[in-house]
């Protein structure tokens, strides 16, 4: 039932405005917090992991007043995911600009050469408002989606992102690898992958804060193979003023602050596994510092970081790993 409400209000088919959805979720949002409802409890494990400004880890109070901001940003997403397909372009792109170091040298590289890019980004702000921004701002976006287990939700959220411009191609198809490629392998082309958490057996094990997590290697592996520079993004809300806040219809905006490149040229002489290794730590190191500066908006409900993970429904973990995994179990976090 839940399922097939979220659909109609993502096609736009039930008459709610999105200030009455937003209402409605955040106090959806503040019941999960106080109860520990829907991986609370995970997400502030998760984020007694990243310091605060001053590099020390957060108290218990600290944890709980900052996993309560990040619940609210969280669900302000899914009611932004369910009501995009009704906001017109305009508005949409005013809720949303690029910035960061790398903007600059993306924006040449993408535009000037013309060239293409991977992209390596978290689970972190609104995602879709970041695909949006980046088809309009950069270039044509090729992306991942999960496949759901409900064809109609997941019908549904691919059909809005493929109207803002998207090419999605979903998890589970053969191939997958091959078609970002040959996505890459043209001018003018962005291929921005959720990166941040990967448990398959191909993922890759990347110290990160004062712990260790798997991460995709889509990434490194398109950005080695291809020799490709690769980007950073961290995505974190703004508050809105003036025209911009008219126009956008909304108290807030997103960031999207793209980092980079990793130098990919020192691993080039590299054998190819140590340098996919090398490089995902070398995009973790700058990923982390976004996830540090705005943690409110990384919304990482799951298992991540190594004390959570069990290690026997994984593949080829490394024996220092294993090892490590076993003296925190010993002796809790380092």
């Amino acid at each position: 039932m839940l399922n097939r409400i979220l659909v109609s209000i993502a096609q736009g088919r039930v008459p709610i405005s999105e200030r009455c959805l937003r209402v409605v979720f955040a106090i959806a949002a503040d019941v999960a917090w106080l109860f520990g409802i829907g991986g609370v409890r995970q997400l502030e494990r998760n984020l007694s992991h990243v310091p605060d400004q001053h590099g020390l880890h957060r108290s218990h109070h600290e944890l709980r007043r900052l996993s309560r901001r990040n619940m609210h940003a969280y669900f302000d997403y899914f009611v932004e995911a369910m009501t995009v397909g009704s906001r017109d372009r305009a508005q949409l792109l005013a809720r949303v600009r690029g910035d960061g170091d790398g903007l600059a040298s993306l924006v040449e590289l993408i535009n000037a050469n013309p060239g293409a890019a991977p992209l390596a980004m978290g689970h972190q702000g609104n995602w879709d408002y970041a695909g949006l921004w980046a088809h309009d701002a950069l270039a044509p976006v090729t992306t991942i989606a999960e496949r759901l287990d409900d064809a109609a939700l997941l019908n549904a959220f691919v059909s809005i992102r493929e109207q803002l411009g998207m090419t999605v191609v979903l998890t589970g198809q053969s191939g997958l690898v091959r078609r970002l490629e040959q996505a890459l392998g043209q001018p003018h082309v962005l291929v921005p992958l959720l990166a941040d958490r990967d448990l398959s057996v191909n993922g890759e094990f990347v110290q990160a804060f004062d712990s260790v997590i798997r991460v995709a290697r889509g990434p490194a592996t398109l950005a080695y193979d291809m020799e490709l520079p690769l980007y950073v993004a961290n995505i974190y809300r703004e508050r809105l003023h003036g025209d911009r806040r008219r126009l956008a219809g909304s108290r807030h905006g997103y960031v999207v602050q793209i980092s980079g490149p990793v130098d990919i040229d020192r691993y080039r002489s590299w054998r190819r596994e140590p340098a996919i290794r090398a490089i995902s730590q070398a995009w973790v190191d700058v990923w982390s510092r976004g996830i540090a500066a705005n943690p409110q908006d990384w919304h990482m409900l799951q298992p991540l970081f190594l004390e959570d993970l069990d290690l026997r429904r994984l593949h080829d973990v490394p024996d220092d790993i294993a090892e490590r995994a076993e003296q925190l179990r010993r002796h809790g976090r380092k």
